[in-house]
This record gives structure tokens, C-alpha cells and sequence, in this order.
């Protein structure tokens, strides 16, 4: 029989902070993470670092190369090796639950500059046991500061890697010293900051530990207070009315099927209006979903809202918060969405908060709606 002090021992910790490091061909991931592995707020940290081609390299670059660093098959982490990452996950993880590997208390995935992030969040997102073992700490993207125009306007992988971010970090700036380069550079921030106002910009000199760790949703021991700052909706402010109109203008050709806002209510809506907006929004543009993350007022217990992350298709189960993280006690979803016009997602919202516009569908009429595919419970991850 086993005695309640193994049983204690057995129970698995608590979910261990997971990060995706990613960027563009030559933003400088591995001279980053270099300079990170030295900081002692990494000293527990297990890093997984994928590789594209033939012949594995960039580990050859990172300094420590021990048991704390693991390399990944070659080949991009996209769906093609996703299962090849569930594997990886969970081989370490029952290294370290046997003891087998040096205890780890966070990990690190350095992806190639072309994967899309997206398929290593729905990994983290939806799978049942790696849910339990992590929580996503966020997304750090990179830019290179001499060619970041160039990759925002020529590859369509640079630019949902700076869209999906959490923390953006611009490299490569102590380079742009001629006047010409600094405007460019001036131009390149605010184009970041106009394409996912909710992320944190940083240069890379400000860049520690400090400022990377703990840009999830929650940390487990302060979780209310750290919301604000994830959901960051206040930022939007910014780049809305005239200052959106202006960037329009100058924006590049893909940023412009690029649209960044905040969906806001004042008062509580139904939990199972919620559950319909949100699965017609997934079943029909779940594509075109880069990034959603809020903070919902629920009509069943208006002071405890309901945390809510959606990568495209894919939704992390929802989180209750025990209070409001600050004085506004509103609704506010952030939105950062590909070929899909704010008007529409905001239309849908409207309808199933009670407020349709003249002449459009209430959310009755939505949800007797034929081509409604339905969703089959809140946050379905089929």
C-alpha cells in the first residue's frame, strides 16, 4: 500500500512555465538565448531547440550544451512534427519525474525563423497531459532591426510570428546609426506596435529575464494581478481612430489583411452566449484567428470573470478568476485577426450581447442559423 507521504512525493508539480522563442532567419534567437541561459533566473530551465535541414547547427552556437539543452530532429515545428514534440514533451517529463535528468522548473522551445508558432501553442493548448504539466508563459518573437521591412513585407512567416507575440524584441538596432537607418528603424516600431499593440516592444539590450519571464496569462501565485498586463487592452488606445487611419496608409501589403482591436461590453453577458459567439467565431474564421485573449464579465457571477486564449481554431480551456484584476470590470477581448474585417467580428458580438445593430440578426437568429456548424460544448478542441 502506498503511504500518503509517496503519494505526496508522486504528485506531479505544478505546471512548469513554457516559452516559445521565435523570429525570423538570422534575428539572433540563438545569441539571445545564449545571453538568457547565463542569467541565474534561468538556472532551472530546460531548453528544446528545433532545427530546419539536413545537418543540426545552431546548438553547435549555444554555449550550454548539457543535459539541460535538448536538440529536436531537423525539421520546422509545424504540424508536420508536432507529434514529434508531444513526444519530446513527454519523454523529459518522465526523465524528470524518475529522476533521470537534473530537475527542471521551465522550458524553453527555440523554433526555426520559418515556423509558425501556432501549432507548438495548440500542442501546449490541447493536449490533455501537457496541460496539466504546463501553462504557456507567452510568446517571444524577434526582429532584426537592419532587415525587419524587408521580412514583414516578404514573408508571410515573419509577420504572424511578430502578430502571435507576447514580447517583441528588436535586434540588431546599435547597428542602424545613420539618420536614414533610424528612421527606418523609428518607422519599423511603430509598425510593430500598430500590427499586435498588446505585446510588450523591447529593444534587445533591455531584454532580460526580468522582462521575458512570467508574460503568460497567469502565474500561479499572483494570478488576478497579472492579467492586466497579458491582456494589455489598453494599448489599443493608440492605434485606434485617426492614428489607425494614418498607418493604413503607409502599412505593408500583408499588413493590411491585419486587423488589431478590442470587443468590449458593459454589461455581463450569458455563459452560453459566450459559448455560441465564441464557437461560430471559431467554426466559421478559425483560420483567420492569429491571437484572442480576454477578460469576460459573466451574467451567472459578474465578480468573478472568465479568462479566455484562443490561438486560430484552438482555445485553452477557460480560466475563473476569484476577483477583477483591476477597477474596470468590463469586458474586453483582444483580437489581432488575418482577412477578417473588425465589423464582422464585432457584429457577431454585438448580436450575442443582446445589442444588434438595426437590420442585422439578434443571437436567437444566429444560433437557429442552418449554417451554424455549432460547437459542441465551450472551447471543443476537434
Amino acid at each position: 500500500m502506498t503511504s500518503d507521504s509517496e503519494a505526496l512525493r508522486r504528485k506531479p508539480p505544478p505546471p512548469f512555465p513554457f516559452t516559445v522563442l521565435t523570429g525570423f532567419l538570422g534575428a539572433g534567437k540563438t545569441t539571445l538565448l545564449n545571453r538568457l541561459l547565463r542569467d541565474p533566473l534561468l538556472a532551472d530551465t530546460l531548453v528544446l531547440i528545433n532545427e530546419f535541414g539536413e545537418a543540426g547547427l545552431d546548438h553547435l552556437l549555444v554555449e550550454k550544451v548539457d543535459g539541460d539543452t535538448i536538440l529536436m530532429a531537423s525539421g520546422c515545428v509545424c504540424c508536420s512534427i508536432r507529434d514529434e514534440l508531444v513526444d519530446t514533451l513527454e519523454d523529459i517529463l518522465r526523465r524528470r519525474d524518475n529522476g533521470r535528468i537534473k530537475p527542471f522548473e521551465r522550458v524553453i522551445v527555440e523554433t526555426t525563423g520559418l515556423a509558425d508558432p501556432a501549432p507548438v501553442l495548440h500542442t501546449i493548448m490541447t493536449h490533455p497531459y501537457l496541460m496539466l504539466r504546463f501553462r504557456l508563459d507567452g510568446v517571444i518573437s524577434l526582429v532584426d532591426a537592419v532587415n525587419g521591412m524587408h521580412t514583414l513585407d516578404e514573408f508571410p512567416e515573419g509577420l504572424k510570428q511578430a502578430a502571435v507575440a507576447d514580447r517583441i524584441i528588436v535586434t540588431k538596432a546599435d547597428l542602424c546609426e545613420m539618420p536614414a537607418a533610424q528612421a527606418e528603424l523609428a518607422r519599423l516600431r511603430k509598425r510593430l506596435h500598430d500590427l499586435n499593440p498588446s505585446a510588450q516592444l523591447l529593444d534587445v539590450a533591455q531584454a532580460g529575464a526580468a522582462q521575458l519571464l512570467n508574460a503568460g496569462v497567469y502565474d500561479p501565485a499572483t494570478k488576478s494581478e497579472q492579467v492586466r498586463r497579458w491582456l494589455n487592452a489598453q494599448a489599443f488606445n493608440a492605434v485606434l481612430g485617426a492614428a489607425k487611419s494614418e498607418t493604413a496608409k503607409s502599412a505593408g501589403p500583408h499588413d493590411s489583411r491585419i486587423h488589431s482591436f478590442v470587443l468590449t461590453a458593459d454589461r455581463p453577458i450569458a455563459p452560453a452566449s459566450l459559448q455560441l459567439f465564441l464557437d461560430m467565431l471559431r467554426q466559421l474564421h478559425g483560420a483567420s484567428l492569429l491571437r484572442i485573449k480576454g477578460i469576460v464579465a459573466l451574467a451567472d457571477d459578474a465578480a468573478r470573470p472568465l479568462v479566455i486564449h484562443g490561438v486560430q481554431h484552438v482555445f485553452h480551456p477557460p480560466l475563473r478568476l476569484d476577483a477583477w484584476p483591476d477597477e474596470d470590470h468590463s469586458t474586453r477581448i483582444v483580437c489581432i485577426v488575418r482577412d477578417l474585417q473588425k465589423g464582422h467580428v464585432e457584429g457577431l458580438w454585438r448580436a450575442f450581447c443582446g445589442m444588434p445593430a438595426v437590420d442585422t440578426p439578434d443571437a436567437a437568429a444566429l444560433a437557429a442559423n442552418p449554417l451554424n456548424p455549432g460547437g459542441g460544448g465551450l472551447f471543443n478542441h476537434s
